[in-house]
């Protein structure tokens, strides 16, 4: 099952430690990339974006990871810029903007001030299916697990130097947005297109391609993207994503091959996991969406990876302290 992933990157000011609107510089300086693999500028021009190709193995995942990371490192380095990998702003720096260009002109126009300061990055894996209807039935069944996924993955307690208190700002920030959250229940992607179809009709998106839902069949390619993670630290981190993502592909197909389709999950239920998830990571109660119960967050990504047939999963530890002394700690774990 083919593979890829997608990394959003800070660019930060070494000194200050504060975010950098110097994007478009990096993004300039970067040379070779493994194969089939994109850099891209992202909504703010302190954000890149790194793509790998499409991948068959996991050790290929991970090479491509480790290349990406190292040859943006080294473009911002010859900007004298650093790089973090982090859900959300540690420090915020001045004169940040949108990109240029129609589309990211178009979601400023329609989102105003949410989208003013909204340095949120997220690691985005996909996961080839080639089947659009088979793709809709699997998201149905990946969204029981997907707050799960997200606890597992938050990297962003702070907002520009104040530490919010939860363990993906990111999440909280990202839940301002129409559409956003978990994936609604659809029968085939026919319901899925009219869906989203009606909300660019109701000017709430730009277009069919922008949706905030946590997981969906991709615009662009013959996948599923799964875009509920923080931004990983680490690429262990960004791998154990992509892992337990395709895995839980694996599974839901599986289901599906034995005639078991998911059933829908109430909406409240729902935001309550999604928030319960931000609010906490893996360090605190989550809520079972199959049972309706609240449980340990830990216990329920045991039995994620217990389902899956996987060994266990220990989250590291995320730094916390001075904002200066996490920027420092994340640009040397990148």
């Amino acid at each position: 099952m083919t593979i890829g992933v997608e990394e959003e990157f800070l660019v930060v000011d070494p000194v200050t430690r504060r975010t950098a609107p110097y994007a478009d510089f990096v993004l300039k300086q970067v040379g070779r990339l493994p194969a089939g693999a994109r850099v891209h500028p992202e909504l703010l021009n302190t954000q890149v974006e790194f793509a790998t190709g499409v991948c068959q193995t996991v050790d290929e995942l991970r090479g491509q990871l480790a290349a990406g990371r190292a040859e943006l490192k080294a473009a911002a380095g010859r900007e004298k810029l650093g790089l973090v990998s982090s859900g959300t702003a540690v420090l915020s720096g001045a004169d940040v903007h949108l990109t240029a260009g129609a589309r990211f002109e178009r979601i400023g126009d329609i989102y105003q001030g949410l989208v003013e300061d909204y340095q949120v990055s997220g690691c985005h894996v996909h996961v080839g299916i080639p089947d659009r209807d088979t793709a809709i039935a699997v998201i149905n069944h990946m969204s029981y697990w997907l707050p799960t996924l997200l606890a597992l993955s938050a990297n962003s307690p702070f907002d520009n130097g104040r530490h919010t208190g939860y363990a993906s700002w990111r999440m909280i920030q990202q839940s301002r947005f129409p559409g956003s959250g978990l994936t609604p229940w659809f029968g085939s992607a026919a319901e899925y297109d009219h869906f989203v179809d009606q909300l660019v009709d109701f000017g709430v998106l730009v277009d069919h391609a922008m949706t905030f839902w946590l997981a969906r069949p991709s615009p662009r390619y013959p996948t599923i993207e799964v875009r509920v993670a923080d931004a990983a630290a680490t690429v262990d981190e960004a791998v154990q994503q992509a892992v337990l993502t395709e895995r839980l592909v694996r599974y839901a197909l599986a289901e599906l091959d034995a005639g078991r389709e998911a059933k829908p999950i109430g909406d409240q239920q729902a935001k309550a996991a999604v928030w319960a998830a931000a609010r906490h990571g893996v360090n605190g109660p989550a809520i079972d969406l199959r049972s309706g119960r609240p449980v340990p967050a830990r216990q329920l990504l045991t039995e994620l990876t217990d389902l899956l047939g996987l060994p266990p999963v220990h989250p590291r530890p995320r730094v916390t302290g001075h904002p200066v002394a996490v920027v420092d700690a994340l640009m040397e774990d990148l």
